[in-house]
């Protein structure tokens, strides 16, 4: 006697359509519904889909010219929105030639989008073994994390010091998009352009928000604590209480220092 089988009833589901923002604020309502009260870590959001919705958002300087703010020889974080304490959307402002240390994202996960000019991303291998330096933390909303003390003589005397290994490097145009995450790796952003006022402009996506992360001296592998990564401006408004200028030679690059 045969037994006569019933192909079974596939299901499947269409996939979801990924917006196209047409303006900034837009595209912070539609992170806010993509991510919910969670963030990426949340069961069912998808990396992928996230970054192909910041990636959609065609740059316009009317959106975002308000978050310009730069500052001489550091670059600027710039709060859009808090997400509710689930996410932190910022816009980083960098001048000519400068660049933030190599540091990792404490956890968090990190999308970044080119909104003018061009950015270079260097991605590094992370250290057999994580070695902190004296901390010389110091509050800033002008890249904190933007420098390698390469004249550093701290050190530990159980690990012989090892220069940081590159795995890759990145040019960044407008409107592409790169994701981030301590899984990767550590990496550097900077500003390739040399001539004088070419600025550079980045949207980033933070989550979970963090305040401190660890910078890595590229010469020795050795790490220490970021000052607190407070912003510059917010709401397009310059706050208050950032410090002043003369307090943050943390935030200066090494050939800032040279000069």
């Amino acid at each position: 006697m045969s037994t006569s089988l019933t192909p079974a009833t596939l299901t499947t589901t269409a996939p979801v359509p990924i917006p196209v923002p047409t303006s900034l604020d837009e595209l912070v309502k539609l992170l806010h519904a993509e991510l919910g009260s969670k963030g990426l870590d949340c069961e069912g959001v998808d990396v992928d889909r996230v970054k192909a919705l910041m990636t959609n958002y065609v740059s316009n300087e009317e959106d975002w010219k308000k978050y310009a703010h730069f500052d001489k020889g550091r670059y600027t974080r710039n709060l859009v929105d808090d997400g509710n304490g689930k996410f932190n959307l910022m816009i980083l402002a960098w001048p000519e030639n400068v660049g933030s240390a190599i540091h990792d994202h404490s956890g968090s996960h990190c999308l970044m989008k080119v909104l003018d000019g061009k950015l270079q991303e260097t991605l590094y291998e992370w250290p057999d073994r994580v070695q902190l330096e004296s901390d010389h933390p110091l509050d800033s909303g002008l890249g904190s994390d933007n420098s390698d003390d390469e004249t550093s003589s701290s050190s530990s005397s159980c690990c012989k010091a090892a220069p940081m290994v590159v795995k890759k490097e990145t040019i960044l145009h407008r409107d592409q998009c790169a994701y981030m995450s301590d899984q990767l790796g550590l990496h550097r952003v900077s500003n390739p352009l040399k001539a004088a006022g070419a600025g550079s402009l980045s949207l980033h996506l933070y989550t979970p928000p963090y305040e401190t992360c660890k910078t890595f001296n590229e010469k020795s592998s050795m790490a220490r604590a970021s000052g607190k990564c407070v912003f510059y401006s917010a709401g397009g408004e310059k706050l208050q209480s950032c410090p002043s200028a003369a307090y943050l030679d943390c935030s200066l690059t090494e050939n800032d220092k040279a000069q």
